[in-house]
């Protein structure tokens, strides 16, 4: 027996146990899955029963079955029936089980309940001596089973309604998942012994594609290697065809670090400009221009809502010496998504600059950066690598200018040179070449879309307030506006012990007791935990 956050893992013994597992089969596998015929009883022996051992979770407050899984070492298994040679498809030398029925109430899905159930059943198997066990896993959840471990092999079975792929578990690959979360949580202590799937829904940093953490942590090789380099080049024009834009430099640094060159280029203008202030990061790129000494004028509008066309004309009619813009397409600290067309028409219909801070928003909406002036981004983010480069994209040819600017902020340098005038490290180059080349761009927008439609949906269910409304909203953020009655670091702290990571922790989110979930990294992942486990604190 183990227990967790209030759920207790054990093998089946009460009659009562007995008979949920019997309505759960049912539920599951007639109702959801129709893989057998209704009865009126709504329950569902499985013809295996008298030899399964089923280990359930049962919610320790309520005493209620949460979950349940059958374990059987006998033969013929049930997959001998459905696929002929079983055992030519599996490791040589290996003592075998076979897992079935996995099913967890609806209510208590995307929580830790299946990884505990798969915990206990593989110490029970253990116990009984094998070190493999097959399974026919639903294809609705091939993508969960693979994060356990879980390898694929031979055809589907089952019916076109119900479907199944068969599947085997090492003891070998369990192992290695528990070590992979182990180090995962390195960085949440709370986390440290936990073995479950974590929930990110940080702005930063994100989930990325194993092709990604593959190349990461190859052997670096030297920069100034032809092979690197022409590699190098593919990444440049790959992320150019991405915004559609002529050209972008690559800086060993983060996203600030571009806004920086951005800042650099602009004092070279000698002309005024207009920062666009909607948030933190419209703040911060005040700073930035603040610290390349310009001179520049500043429109702010409240947190929360988008600039229009007519604020941004009115402006610029009172200040007609201005001859540059700044802002940001995504204010990431609220939650909305700016309208790039509608700048750029101002921009151009004046013959003025545009600049825009695209970190968040790259690789996670549609961005076409045809006749902006500067653009930034970064490696971390929208395009799902790791943080370390910071990228501006341009459409125009840059001069050095080494008597007014630093070096490493020179981007004249950086054009001159191909792209690299100093050390740059090659693995974070190569991670960011996976990514690029792991995505397809036009599915995964989608997928973001239906994300943000799901979660403000849900949201707005338990009645959690939203910073930004629909019309503005960007689909990978979501700040909510917590009650003074409640704690956004205390509720941030809560969710990440339960695996679900949000951004909270960050001066500006406390001062205003918002919390933050983004979905930014390679892996769609649900939003139904975070929103169950939000509601419950809500409540509190």
């Amino acid at each position: 027996m183990a227990s967790l956050d209030g759920f207790i893992f054990k093998v089946a013994e009460e009659p009562w146990e007995i008979e949920a597992v019997h309505a759960l089969n049912y539920k599951t596998f007639v109702e959801e899955i129709p893989q057998h015929e209704p009865n009126r009883r709504r329950k569902l022996a499985d013809r295996f029963h008298e030899e399964n051992t089923y280990i359930v979770c049962v919610d320790r407050e309520r005493r209620v079955l949460a979950g349940m899984i059958a374990f059987r070492d006998k033969r013929p298994f049930s997959l001998d029936a459905k696929l002929a040679n079983l055992d030519t498809y599996l490791p040589d030398g290996r003592s075998l089980c076979e897992i079935r029925l996995l099913a967890v109430e609806e209510e208590y899905r995307y929580t830790r309940i299946t990884q505990g159930l798969i915990a206990q059943l593989v110490q029970h198997a253990i116990d009984c001596g094998h070190d493999l066990a097959v399974i026919s896993g639903t294809v609705r959840q091939i993508k969960l089973y693979q994060y356990l471990g879980f390898v694929p092999f031979g055809p589907l079975v089952g019916s076109d309604d119900a479907q199944y792929q068969p599947m085997y578990l090492t003891l070998e690959a369990y192992q290695d998942l528990k070590k992979r979360s182990r180090s995962f949580a390195r960085d949440t202590p709370e986390l440290a012994n936990d073995d479950t799937m974590l929930f990110n829904f940080l702005p930063g940093p994100v989930d990325y594609a194993k092709q990604v953490a593959e190349v990461y942590r190859n052997r670096p090789c030297s920069h100034r290697g032809e092979g690197f380099m022409k590699d190098f080049q593919k990444v440049r024009g790959l992320l150019c065809g991405l915004v559609n834009a002529r050209q972008v430099e690559i800086m060993m640094g983060p996203g600030t670090l571009a806004n920086d060159a951005v800042a650099g280029q602009l004092s070279l203008l000698g002309r005024k400009g207009l920062v666009l202030v909607s948030g933190e990061f419209g703040r911060r790129l005040v700073k930035n221009a603040n610290g390349a000494k310009l001179f520049f004028h500043t429109l702010e509008i409240p947190e929360g809502q988008t600039f229009d066309r007519g604020r941004i004309e009115r402006e610029l009619d009172a200040h007609p010496d201005i001859g540059w813009v700044w802002g940001t397409h995504c204010e990431t600290s609220t939650g909305v998504l700016n309208d790039l067309g509608t700048y750029k028409q101002v921009c151009a219909g004046r013959g003025l600059k545009l600049c825009m801070d695209c970190i968040s928003s790259i690789g996670t909406v549609p961005v076409d950066l045809d006749g902006v002036y500067l653009a930034t981004g970064t490696s971390g983010k929208g395009l799902a690598s790791i943080s370390g480069l910071g990228l501006v994209f341009h459409n125009h040819d840059i001069q050095p200018a080494p008597d007014d600017l630093p070096c490493a902020l020179d981007l004249g340098l950086y054009q001159q040179q191909a792209g690299i005038p100093f050390t740059i490290q090659s693995n974070l180059v190569y991670a960011l070449l996976a990514a690029l080349q792991s995505h397809d761009w036009t599915r995964r927008y989608g997928d973001i879309r239906l994300w943000s439609k799901s979660i403000r949906r849900k949201l707005a269910e338990i009645n959690a307030p939203i910073l930004a409304p629909d019309a503005c909203a960007m689909p990978s953020v979501v700040t909510i506006v917590l009650p003074p009655v409640h704690s956004s670091v205390a509720i941030g702290d809560r969710l990440k012990e339960h695996g679900v990571l949000v951004s909270y922790r960050s001066n500006y989110l406390m001062e205003r007791n918002w919390i933050q979930a983004c979905m930014m990294g390679a892996e769609h992942k649900p939003a139904e935990k975070f929103v169950r486990l939000l509601k419950k604190e809500l409540a509190r």
